[in-house]
């Protein structure tokens, strides 16, 4: 095997490991989201994490990656991360972990859309078409017409709207830094903006749950390393479409924990959305190569 092989191996299982862990993530998530509010888990997340995303930052990246050039703006990362989490939680309350998932695939073609309109950035016919596609994906999912027609569920979508946004301010970030001090100061500012609110939400721990906590935590932390480091060892288009085998791991999870299975229109507009994300990465990576020049 060339190297080329070997590093593309290690960056395709590192990413298969982090999707499930922070599906297994979500999958406790919803499970404390009977007891707790979703800002509640999100603190105690960030707070049990934040030592071992100190570790990872000081080990991967060096003494540099513990400074920030723009603190301002990972300020505003957080605020935008605590918005996506807490709206992707609260869904997990009414709809099941694979219908939610699916949903939140919608992500690039929200990046799309917004780097044209917010950052005037070139996107020619194709990829307009794939992003109008994928919101016909989401459709099919949503079924807003349909007498099953659940609100709860356009909030994964909107969690997939920050989540865009979220990516997209990291443009605003100093070019100094790494990608691991975006990383954690993403987990230290969410869980210094939330302290600020979660005392009007805070119940009593449960100790059975105790556990659950320092695991969402782990799970959370190593999803987002993996991930990270994937991208480091092998190209987009070769790792990024391994996150829709998340959609795989919440159906499992979903149904060996709560015994949910997606119906058919789940799936097939989960189909619909995964084919037009996987389009947009390949098109990206053809246009990168030609100099950007069509769309």
């Amino acid at each position: 095997m060339t190297d080329s092989g070997r590093r593309n191996l290690v960056g395709i299982t590192l990413m298969g490991a982090g999707v499930a862990c922070l599906c297994i993530n979500d999958a406790i998530a919803k499970t404390l989201t009977t007891h707790y509010a979703p800002l509640q888990i999100l603190f105690l997340r960030n707070i049990i994490a934040l030592p071992f995303a100190l570790a990872i930052a000081r080990m991967l990246g060096g003494p540099g990656a513990l400074r920030s050039h723009r603190p301002a703006v990972h300020l505003l990362r957080g605020l935008i991360w605590i918005g996506a989490t807490i709206l992707f939680f609260s869904s997990l309350r009414y709809l099941g972990l694979a219908e939610a998932t699916a949903l939140t695939f919608v992500a690039p073609m929200f990046i799309t859309a917004l780097s044209a309109l917010l950052l005037k950035e070139h996107v020619g016919w194709r990829r307009w078409t794939a992003v109008i596609v994928g919101f016909l994906g989401v459709l099919v999912i949503v079924r807003p017409s349909a007498a099953t027609f659940q609100p709860a569920s356009l909030l994964s979508v909107a969690t997939a709207l920050l989540y865009a946004l979220l990516l997209i301010s990291a443009r605003l970030v100093d070019r100094r830094e790494s990608v691991w001090t975006l990383l954690l100061y993403l987990t230290g500012a969410s869980a210094l903006l939330s302290a600020f609110v979660v005392p009007f939400v805070w119940v009593s721990l449960r100790a059975e749950d105790l556990l659950l906590f320092v695991a969402i935590a782990l799970f959370g932390t190593a999803g987002m390393t993996m991930m990270t480091q994937a991208f480091r060892f092998a190209t987009a288009a070769v790792v990024a479409p391994l996150d829709y085998t998340a959609l795989v791991w919440a159906t499992v999870l979903g149904f060996l924990v709560w015994g949910e299975l997606p119906d058919h229109a789940t799936w097939l507009g989960a189909a619909i959305i995964i084919a037009s994300g996987v389009f947009i990465i390949l098109r990206e990576r053809q246009m990168a190569k030609a100099g950007g020049i069509s769309g």
